[in-house]
Order: structure tokens, then sequence, then C-alpha cells
């Protein structure tokens, strides 16, 4: 016999705590590098960080941890379109703002907040209200494998047009498998891979910083003072880092050094000061968060709740590994924050909200 649970998955809200506090001493040691450079820089993201990021993202997880998710299927569509608005009005002159030669910010007043953290949980979450809408179906071209492509051709549209390549590929990653848990046909599934492919190898040929950043993954020591230097700076801090690290607060690469240290590159900051041991530590809470995300999908019955979670989980988990392994080289240098940690108000609120949904629908999950 199963009961249902009346309250939030623990265990899940405990790991997440553990990587939000651990990503607060990070941030905080990695920002005194941005301090050496430039103290308006670094009170503003601090501040941006403490106020929409954690107290923010604080009170967003509360509230949607205690609002029925089946509301935001209710309201997924318009959603879906004002998120889609948020990422054209980017472009509009005196509100969008450019920064490293992409345009990802919008600024109103005093307030600023990236529009693609926000596409990113409404795409999901209307994906997942699409696909539990036909249910079925989803193995069949016209309802299936069409809107995918169509959901992706918009998300390209946008997103690759700020430039953020890797975004758009992590938010593609999260459809396709919220897509493949519906019950798509391998067939299709194995279209989309393909296309895929085709359409990252056009994108290098067309994208100059694509294939320049693919090149300096492939030998970092070829432009050791351009496109190599932060891949170069950031081994350098890993590796000074040992088993056990420099202890907290005493990182030498994120002074001048390591380019944006309380973003991009802190998990360098954090292997240098915590060593081997605590990176591990660090991928293992990511690794948990995922496994236990997973195991609440499988514990609710309702598809809809089911699917949300896995979009959401891997849009945290993708991306997150994303930014560990260009910071180790194994992959190119990309844009996209190491969750929980790195600098960036709109996507700590963004990620702490998505918790809490999970969070609701965990009320939901069975138990033996």
């Amino acid at each position: 016999m199963s009961v249902l649970k009346q309250s939030v998955d623990k265990p899940f809200l405990i790991n997440v705590i553990l990587l939000v506090i651990a990503g607060f001493f990070i941030f905080s040691s990695a920002s005194l590098g941005l301090l050496a450079r430039t103290e308006e820089l670094f009170k503003d993201s601090t501040r941006n960080q403490i106020w929409l990021g954690l107290i923010g993202g604080g009170i967003a997880l509360i509230v949607a941890s205690y609002i029925d998710y089946k509301v935001w299927r209710k309201f997924s569509l318009p959603l879906f379109i004002l998120s889609i608005i948020g990422l054209i009005i980017i472009f509009v002159p005196g509100i969008g703002f450019e920064y490293n030669g992409a345009t990802r910010w919008i600024h109103i007043g005093p307030v600023s907040f990236q529009p693609s953290e926000i596409y990113k949980i409404f795409v999901v979450i209307f994906w997942a209200s699409w696909l539990v809408h036909i249910k079925q179906k989803v193995a069949t071209f016209k309802f299936g494998l069409l809107p995918f492509l169509v959901l992706t051709l918009i998300s390209g549209a946008l997103i690759l047009s700020q430039p953020d390549t890797t975004t758009f590929g992590i938010t593609v990653f999260a459809t396709l498998g919220m897509y493949i848990v519906a019950g798509a046909k391998w067939r299709h599934v194995g279209t989309i891979i393909g296309i895929g492919i085709v359409g990252f190898l056009v994108l290098a040929m067309m994208k100059p910083y694509v294939m320049q950043r693919i090149h300096t993954m492939l030998d970092p020591t070829s432009d050791p003072y351009g496109s190599g230097y932060q891949i170069q700076q950031s081994m350098i801090a890993i590796g000074s880092g040992g088993v056990l690290g420099k202890g907290f607060g005493q990182s030498a690469q994120k002074f001048n050094f390591l380019p944006e240290s309380n973003s991009d590159s802190i998990f360098a900051v954090a292997g240098e000061e915590f060593g081997l041991i605590g990176a591990t530590l660090i991928i293992l809470l990511y690794v948990s968060l995922a496994l236990r995300g997973l195991k609440i999908a499988t514990s609710v019955q309702d598809v809809f709740g089911r699917l949300t979670i896995v979009g959401i989980v891997i849009l945290i988990v993708s991306g997150s590994f994303v930014n560990i392994a260009s910071m180790l080289g194994l992959i190119p240098i990309t844009g996209v924050p190491l969750v929980f940690m790195s600098k960036g108000g709109t996507a700590l609120f963004i990620a702490l909200f998505s918790v809490g949904i999970i969070l609701s629908i965990s009320k939901h999950q069975t138990q033996k």
C-alpha cells in the first residue's frame, strides 16, 4: 500500500542548502579578487548576489514549495510567451546590456537580470505541459518530433543571437531528456542528435568564437596570453591546490590572474582553496542532487510533475557540470555559471525558485 507524502523531500532540500552554503563561502572568497580590481563592481555583484540571489531566491523557494505545482501547468503558455518577450527586448536599445561581447542582460533602473535564465525554467514547464497534453501522440512526428524541432528553433533564434551557445545547448539537452522520458521514438531521438551534430558543425563554421574555443581546448598553449589564458590560469589554480588546498580565502590566482574569478572560474578558486578533496565533495553534492531529484521523479505518479522535475534537474546539473568540465579543460570554455555558486543573482534566484517547484512536487510522491 502506498501513501502520499505531506511534507517536502528533506534530503533533497538539505542537499540544496549545503550547495548554497558552500557556494556563498566560495563566492565570498572569489569576490575578493574582484575587489582588488574595482570596488564598484565588487559592491554591485555582491549586493545582487545577496539580495536577489540569496534572499530573493530563498523567498522564492519557500513560496514555490507551498504553491500547488499544477498551477504552473495552467499558466505554462502565457509564462512561456512572457519569457520569449524577455529574450526579445534584450535587443531594444537602452534596455539590453552588453558585456564581454554578449547581450544577455536587461537593465531597468538599478535592477538587472538575465532573461535566458527565466526562459529556461518556463520552457521546461511549457514543454512538460505539452507532453502531458499529447499523451501517447508523443511518439508521432506531428505531435512529438515536429513540436520539439519548432521549440528548439525558437530557442536557437533567441538565445544564439545574444550569443549564448552553451545556454542554448543546455536548454535543448533538458527538453530532449524530457522528450525521451515522455516516450519519444528512438528513431526521432536519433534524428534530433543527427540534426544537432550538423547544426553544431555549421555553427562552428559560421561563428569564429566557437571554432576558436574548440581549438583552445585542444591546444591551450597555442595562445597563452589570449584565448588560452583563462584555461591555463584555471589549471594552475586547481593544480596548486593539491589534495587539501591552500585554505579558505588563500587563493592567489583570483588576484589579477584568473578571469571572472567569482563567476565562470569560481570552481578553479574552490579547487585552489579546498584542493582535490573539496572539489570532489562539490561534484558529489551535484551528483547527489541529481540522483535524489530523479528518485523523486520516479515516485511521482503525475506525469507533468515527473517531467518537470526531470527538466529542472537536467538544467541545474548539466549546467554545473559544463562549468566544471570547462575549468578542467575537458570541454571548451563557456560562460555558464556554476549553479548555486557563481555570481549571478538571476541565476541563483531562478535555481532556488526551481528547487521550490521540485519540493512542491515532492509532496505528491508516493511511499511504500
